[in-house]
């Protein structure tokens, strides 16, 4: 919108923009794993080779189970289940087109994934989703219409006019990137609230 003076110059007239009075703050926290399958890490090598068919690569599973053992971590949580596996032998067979099918799944997989972590968040803030003003999503997880960051704020029913942004195929930046824009945005709309919302499942079995 443009505004002319008394002078004839021309001025561009916007809204004030109303910042937030003080700092962004975190209100609540919610978290969620893939419940496919649950494996210690100390089984991960083993489960690994057997279900990829590669029990003969005995060197190469000791190399892994080495790494394992220095990791610190306790458990691995997969959406793949043996029995996908099984109805998906292209996931094994590199000789096999796998991409697309790896796609759909985690086009599904990953919205409800969120929308899990998203509710207990949600739960612990104690407000009702209708309130939430903006959306910021992070996923490496595909990049497709819809994207995630829409097909979440359908399941938990949004309001319409909810602010979304989508970072597709960042990678670990997404996530503090999404973080800080998520800060941005709550300093910078008095009255904000953000929700943010990270989440990935990678395509590979192996």
């Amino acid at each position: 919108m443009a505004i002319t003076q008394a002078n004839g110059a021309v001025r561009e007239s916007r809204p004030r923009r109303q910042h937030a009075e003080g700092s962004a703050a975190v209100l609540a926290i919610g978290t969620a794993n893939p419940s496919g399958t649950i494996v210690p890490q100390d089984e991960f090598a083993d489960q690994f080779f057997r279900v990829s068919n590669c029990d003969h690569l005995a060197d190469l599973k000791g190399k892994l189970n080495r790494i394992c053992s220095k990791t610190g971590i306790e458990k691995r949580h997969f959406h793949l289940t043996e029995e996908v596996l099984l109805a998906h032998p292209e996931f094994l067979d590199r000789e096999l087109p796998s991409l697309d099918a790896r796609i759909d799944m985690v086009a599904t997989a990953v919205p409800k994934l969120a929308e899990s972590a998203a509710l207990k968040a949600i739960a612990e803030w104690g407000r009702p989703a209708t309130d939430i003003t903006h959306l910021v999503f992070s996923t490496y997880s595909g990049c497709r219409a819809p994207s995630a960051d829409l097909e979440l704020a359908t399941l938990l029913k949004l309001r319409p006019t909810v602010s979304r942004t989508i970072l597709s195929l960042h990678g670990c930046y997404g996530g503090g990137r999404a973080l800080q824009l998520a800060k941005e945005l709550a300093e910078n709309n008095r009255g904000a609230r953000v929700l943010q919302q990270q989440c990935h499942e990678t395509y590979n079995p192996e």
